[in-house]
C-alpha cells in the first residue's frame, strides 16, 4: 500500500509539473519591430507631413508620448509603430473627407525614437536591470543570462514579454523556470528592437 501511495503522490506532482506553464501560447511575430528595409515611426519623432498644392495642411510636428501626432482638419492620428508610407494612407483616407483626391507623402526627418527601437530591456527581479543593444536573431534567454539571470525573489514563470506592433503593446507570457530549469524552450521568444521583458517579485 505504501508503495502504491508514493506512486500516485509523483504521479501527482509530476502532472502539477507539466501543467504549470500548460495551455495554448500565443507566440510574438518576430518580424515585428525595426526593420532596415522599412524605419517604423516611434515616439519623439518629427514628421514632415506635406499635402500636395494645400500649405495649409503641411506640417512639420513630433509625435507625442501618446504615439500621436496632430493634423488640421482631421485632428489626432496614431503615428507610432507605423511606416511613412502606412501612416501617409491614413491621413489621405482621412482627407478625402475636406479635400478631393489628397496626396500626401510623410518623411521622419528627425528619428528620434531609433536609439529606443534598436534597445530590448530587462526590469524587475534580476541581477541587473539594463538596456541591451538589440541583434539579430537574440532570444529571451540570451537577455536574461547577460544580466545576470533572475535573482532569488524573482517569481520566474509569471515573467512577461511586453511588444509594440501598430500602436498597441501586447503582453506575452515567458515561463522563464521552465526555460532555465527544465529545458522548455517555448517560450524562449525571438526578439524584436523595443521589446521589454519584465522579471515580477514573489509574493511573499
Amino acid at each position: 500500500m505504501g508503495f502504491f501511495k508514493l506512486l500516485s503522490m509523483a504521479l501527482a506532482a509530476t502532472f502539477l509539473i507539466a501543467c504549470e506553464s500548460a495551455g495554448p501560447i500565443e507566440v510574438p511575430d518576430s518580424r515585428v519591430g525595426y526593420s532596415e528595409e522599412e524605419y517604423r515611426i516611434g515616439v519623439a519623432d518629427m514628421l514632415a507631413v506635406s499635402v500636395w498644392r494645400n500649405p495649409d495642411l503641411s506640417i512639420t510636428v513630433p509625435v507625442r508620448p501618446d504615439g500621436k501626432i496632430s493634423m488640421p482638419l482631421i485632428g489626432d492620428m496614431l503615428a507610432a509603430g507605423k511606416s511613412s508610407e502606412a501612416l501617409a494612407a491614413d491621413i489621405t483616407a482621412k482627407l478625402t473627407e475636406y479635400v478631393r483626391s489628397p496626396q500626401v507623402t510623410v518623411i521622419v526627418t528627425n528619428p528620434a525614437s531609433t536609439d529606443f527601437q534598436r534597445t530590448v530591456r530587462v526590469t524587475g527581479a534580476v541581477g541587473r536591470p539594463a538596456s541591451i543593444p538589440y541583434r539579430k536573431g537574440m532570444t529571451v534567454l540570451d537577455v536574461v543570462l547577460s544580466v545576470g539571470g533572475p535573482n532569488e525573489f524573482a517569481s520566474e514563470n509569471k515573467s512577461k514579454l511586453y511588444r509594440t506592433a501598430d500602436g498597441e503593446v501586447k503582453a506575452y507570457p515567458i515561463y522563464l523556470k521552465d526555460i532555465l530549469k527544465r529545458g522548455k524552450l517555448e517560450t524562449n521568444y525571438k526578439l524584436a528592437p523595443g521589446d521589454i521583458i519584465s522579471v515580477p517579485e514573489r509574493s511573499f
